[in-house]
């Protein structure tokens, strides 16, 4: 314990550390404060008395989710940074059928600078196109959540502008942290609005402890320790690789021997991150907020019941989606022909086998045979929280039990401790961990996985 508190204090002693420390939970600290600044013509005393009408289990709880609260607060920072991710995932997605992407991706430095403008422009594109739904989503809100005698279409122009404006200087905001910051500015943001949630959940949670309606303080103590549990099993499947030797042959240039070291390949257990999660919830929280506008419909009742989230229904059909995504984004996000050419023109190769077309299959199959558990583990993960309210857990703290919720939390520490981990080893103090070798994610450009942002 004293070695781990003797690292901590070694943070606050390397000045540029400490720098880039307080420079990011500064920045972290005005994008909460945006969560909470109403948009101009909101009542907010009306709003708070519709606040989580529209429920968790919908599109817009989900979105919610992301954002820290901010939708349902009706804050200038209600589209959070989302924009930005979709427009991410859009391009990533593009770069793999579309060829002038491809051709970005393989320009270097060039190719980032384009890719990264397009990702701003479009960013602003679907920032300003959400504004508009989030504008008329307002304006039908029941109980006069828009205040009376605000001019519709003054109401919808200021709302497209503080939403779009927003988005873009969180975008800011997050491009700022990660060049002079600590860790990944993105995934940081997302971080924060996730687990501002917590301390309100665990409240809700223990609140009741003591009463004669209350709960068992032996079943939350128990409760807890199976928490912590999830925790370490998530960082250990995310921490999970198997490593691909690759051997380079010796090169003489000049008057320099290269090559000649062995290395290897990581491919990661989940090697797709959260994505496979967030794809299969939001398709299947399409029906439920459909529903919603069909109330008196027996029909549309019937189909709510079937993909509630409590359902064993829905957690069929959750794991079984989450499993086919895992593979669909696998492939998107790691390329075994690509790997098995750079690995070709630079003079290496797996012991055993042959470079090129062999090479590529076999790394192919390696990830395949990883690609399962993987999946399996995300299904999981991702369904537990069904069955953890199934045992009384308030809906609020069961979020924490899985899903894109801890696995987010999970990934983002891990890449920020890597980042802080890298700093002390470079300033010649001892890291986090014993072995001074914390595995972050960061090879893997995100918390979202291969692609990462």
């Amino acid at each position: 314990m004293s070695r781990l508190t003797d690292s901590f204090r070694n943070i606050f002693k390397i000045d540029e550390l400490r720098q880039r420390i307080i420079y990011t939970v500064a920045l972290l600290v005005v994008v909460r404060f945006g969560a909470h600044v109403t948009l101009p013509g909101i009542d907010v005393h009306a709003l708070e008395r519709q606040a989580g009408s529209g429920g968790a289990n919908s599109l817009f709880g989900l979105y919610d989710l992301f954002v820290g609260g901010a939708f349902k607060n009706a804050a200038i920072f209600a589209l959070g940074i989302m924009p930005y991710i979709s427009t991410s995932i859009i391009i990533q997605l593009m770069g793999s059928v579309v060829p002038y992407f491809q051709k970005l991706q393989k320009e270097g430095e060039d190719g980032r600078k384009k890719i990264t403008q397009l990702t701003r422009v479009g960013t602003f594109v679907v920032g300003a196109l959400q504004a508009v739904g989030v504008a008329v989503h307002l304006r039908s809100m029941q109980g006069g959540v828009v205040a009376d005698g605000v001019s519709p279409v003054l109401f919808m122009i200021s709302t497209v502008f503080c939403l779009a404006a927003g988005t873009m200087f969180m975008m800011w905001l997050g491009e700022q942290i990660t060049e002079r910051g600590i860790g990944n500015g993105i995934s940081l943001i997302i971080f924060i609005g996730i687990i501002a949630r917590f301390p309100s959940a665990l409240l809700d949670e223990f609140k009741d402890i003591g009463t004669d309606a209350g709960k068992n303080i032996i079943v939350e103590v128990v409760l807890i320790a199976f928490f912590v549990g999830i925790i370490a099993f998530v960082v250990l499947i995310t921490q999970g690789i198997r490593k691909i030797p690759v051997q380079y042959a010796k090169r003489v240039i000049g008057r320099k021997v290269y090559g000649g070291t062995t290395q290897h390949i990581p491919i990661r257990i989940n090697t797709a991150g959260v994505m496979p999660i967030i794809f299969a919830q939001a398709i299947l929280f399409i029906p439920t907020t459909l529903i919603q506008f069909f109330p008196n419909s027996p029909f549309a009742m019937g189909v709510a019941r079937f993909f509630d989230y409590r359902s064993v229904s829905h957690a069929i059909i959750f794991g079984l989606m989450i499993v086919v995504f895992t593979y669909f984004y696998t492939a998107i996000a790691f390329n075994p022909r690509d790997v098995a050419d750079t690995m070709k023109k630079q003079g290496g190769f797996i012991p055993g086998v042959r470079p090129g077309r062999n090479t590529s299959d076999y790394i192919d199959n390696i990830l395949t045979h990883l690609t399962l558990p993987g999946a399996i583990f995300l299904a999981i993960i991702a369904i537990l929280p069904t069955f953890v309210t199934g045992l009384g857990v308030t809906s609020g703290f069961a979020q924490f039990f899985g899903g894109t919720s801890l696995l987010i939390m999970v990934g983002v520490a891990l890449d920020t401790l890597q980042q802080i981990e890298s700093h002390l080893l470079m300033h010649n103090y001892d890291g986090l961990m014993k072995t001074g070798k914390l595995k972050g994610r960061s090879s893997g450009g995100g918390v979202y996985g291969g692609g990462g942002f």
